[in-house]
């Protein structure tokens, strides 16, 4: 087993002290629903800089990443603050915020991977279980950011390599606002950047003044509930591989035009066209009886949806869970077009109404997304976007050549959706059991007519 060396660890405050108007952040019932859940965990691959590279940082490769993030979180701040649980005996609820006020910092973490080499994380078929181990916090829940760091970074120098890897937590940022906190890192790191003339976060819930009271109580027994659900999931887990599907431009062209051929529409989008691929292969491959229920689940970015839209600065989650729902039967006979408008009837389904309902309906009766929820049955979910700015982060040596993400939120039917490094392709990193994945390699190679598979690195359909 490699030895993962932990050389230095470090706490990382912004350098100026936020305003006064911002010191406390009341969490959203957005935010509140991913208490039970893992934090975000997503990393980047980046070769080592050259020494005439590294003459051109601030100091070393650690000390320019350092100092550079302090600079971030000038205008991150609240990303070095902690959440705070406050607990009223009168009507026995707890209610959650993050306390900007002592500023007590992210954690900085250099290690190094002794022997592992870019090629032994990029060539293998399925990614090896090494990466888990480039990130910090793995399975801490977003509630424990009471007394853990919101954010914790940790950079790994391989042989011929440096993963940069982020756990952010994520009843604090969405996507979105994880993305966009890493590529202001990366511009402040280049010096494309100036700290001064960046647009801040949007930060606070002031958008929902007049609609909701806050902060939103929660009763007492949601401390155990969380304790089930987490012993539910450690008993029931079964062993799982992950492997990259990299779909190219030309292959989601195809699949987009079958779908709305299909169905005899143009609305059928890119996304949802390989999102209806990948699930008839997933329950293919898992050969299930014809009368079995079936779901996708789908997190939906909110942002442009509410009224008036929300900007894309606003650091928070914006996000609603969305579910399609059919047998395995249904879902093989019908033919792709008629799953990817299943997917887009969901999304085109929530609208600015749906939002003030689930906002309503949660205060009365909150429910926490949990990871054991989506244990139980045949069940994908995806998260994340195609849209993200990834390959795009330059820390002052080169691009990075490959995305992973850590344990967090990971279960048997979990595929995450990033950009690929060609304009217009898209990966899927999937999670799931090994008997699926070798079924769903065999089940492409009978399908050669339509797609070329290479087995040297990502699974790639072309």
């Amino acid at each position: 087993m490699t030895n993962i060396r932990f050389l230095s660890t470090t706490t990382v405050r912004p350098i100026k002290s936020p305003s006064e108007s911002t010191l406390r952040i009341e969490l959203t019932p957005w935010d509140l629903q991913l208490l039970a859940v893992d934090h975000i965990q997503k990393g980047l691959l980046f070769l080592k800089p050259t020494p005439s590279q590294e003459n051109k940082l601030k100091g070393s490769v650690i000390d320019h990443l350092k100092t550079s993030l302090s600079h971030t979180l000038d205008i991150f701040y609240p990303l070095a603050g902690r959440l705070v649980k406050a607990e009223n005996d009168d009507d026995k609820t707890t209610f959650f915020f993050v306390d900007c006020n002592n500023l007590r910092g992210a954690k900085f973490v250099h290690a190094v991977a002794d022997g592992v080499t870019m090629a032994d994380i990029l060539e293998p078929l399925y990614v090896p279980d090494i990466v888990n181990s480039f990130f910090l916090m793995n399975r801490v829940l977003n509630c424990e950011g009471v007394s853990k760091p919101l954010l914790a970074v940790q950079v790994t120098e391989l042989v011929d390599g440096i993963f940069i890897g982020c756990t952010l937590n994520h009843s604090v940022v969405d996507g979105t606002s994880f993305w966009r906190f890493f590529n202001t890192w990366y511009g402040i790191s280049t010096g494309s950047s100036d700290p001064t003339s960046q647009s801040p976060p949007i930060i606070g819930s002031g958008f929902l003044d007049g609609i909701i009271d806050l902060p939103i109580r929660i009763p007492f027994q949601f401390q155990r509930n969380i304790e089930i659900h987490e012993e539910e999931r450690s008993n029931t887990c079964p062993p799982l591989k992950q492997r990259v599907f990299h779909f190219s431009k030309e292959k989601i062209q195809q699949l987009k035009a079958k779908a709305n051929a299909e169905m005899s529409t143009n609305k059928i989008s890119s996304l949802q066209a390989v999102l209806a691929h990948l699930w008839r292969s997933v329950v293919r491959s898992r050969r299930l009886n014809a009368d079995e229920e079936v779901s996708y689940h789908l997190l939906v970015g909110m942002r442009k949806r509410l009224q008036p839209p929300l900007p894309e600065e606003y650091l928070g989650n914006v996000i609603l869970a969305g579910n399609v729902t059919t047998t395995a039967g249904d879902l093989l006979e019908h033919g792709l077009g008629w799953v990817a408008w299943q997917i887009n009837e969901m999304i085109a389904s929530q609208k600015a109404e749906e939002i003030k309902k689930y906002e309503a309906d949660w205060i009365k009766t909150p429910k926490f997304l949990t990871v054991s929820d989506l244990l139980i049955g045949n069940k994908l979910a995806t998260g994340s976007s195609p849209r993200f700015n990834v390959y795009g982060n330059d820390f002052g040596w080169g691009r990075p050549l490959a995305v992973r993400s850590g344990v967090g939120n990971k279960f048997d039917g979990k595929l995450t959706v990033f950009p690929g490094q060609e304009e217009g392709s898209i990966d899927f990193e999937a999670c799931l059991s090994p008997e699926t994945l070798l079924a769903m390699a065999d089940d492409a190679e009978k399908k050669t007519s339509i797609s070329r598979i290479y087995f040297s690195g990502p699974f790639c359909i072309c």
